[in-house]
């Protein structure tokens, strides 16, 4: 597909303005983000493949359909109104961290050699972390904003690398989101934990 730089530029707003939108209000625990994040991920798609990342473009087209699950997730979660914030032991992150760094130094070679992905490591490794970071959200466990705040500083250098500077601003603008999420998420939890341990 062959695009005017007008029209990927106007492609690339979409996605930062909706982007945006997504993990402001993922920060707030709002389930409209689903909505913003499949307006995003679809308009990041499109850039993401026109700028030889395929890891990056089919990760996008996955988000779409995890805005879906998200949704209904959140929607189920949520008590009067109020998503239920949960963490994973440190035992599951390990264990998943080293199958996902196995599975991206496999998907790596494959694109070396089969594509002409600008950067396959790097376009994996933030592919299959961003899969698990974003099941993560879909079932409100805190640690995936600390996933994030990594893996978009490592986007934010891929994107700018590969001339498309507004979505490497885009990831930019995440890391600051997602440390907001981080905090406004934790004290969720300390508010549910003492909720928790008042006498009935």
């Amino acid at each position: 597909m062959t695009l005017t730089p007008g029209a990927i530029h106007s492609i690339e707003t979409v996605a930062l303005v909706t982007g945006v939108g997504y993990a402001a209000f993922a920060a707030r625990r709002n389930r409209l983000c689903w909505i913003a994040g499949a307006v995003s991920s679809a308009a990041a798609a499109i850039v993401a493949g026109l700028s030889a990342l395929p890891m990056q473009s089919g990760l996008q087209v996955f988000y779409v359909g995890m805005a879906v699950y998200g949704w209904w997730s959140w929607t189920r979660s949520s008590t009067n109104g109020e998503l239920l914030i949960g963490t994973y032991p440190w035992q599951i992150h390990l264990f998943v961290g080293l199958a996902l760094i196995a599975v991206s130094f496999a998907s790596a070679r494959v694109l070396a050699s089969e594509t002409n992905a600008a950067w396959p490591l790097l376009d994996s490794l933030t592919t299959w972390f961003s899969l698990f970071a974003t099941w993560l959200a879909a079932n409100a466990r805190l640690e995936n904003w600390i996933y994030w705040v990594v893996i978009d500083l490592v986007l934010v250098y891929l994107f700018y690398v590969q001339r498309a500077p507004l979505l490497a601003l885009l990831n930019l603008l995440f890391i600051g989101i997602a440390v907001a999420g981080l905090v406004e998420w934790r004290r969720q939890l300390r508010s549910q934990s003492q909720a928790s341990s008042v006498p009935a």
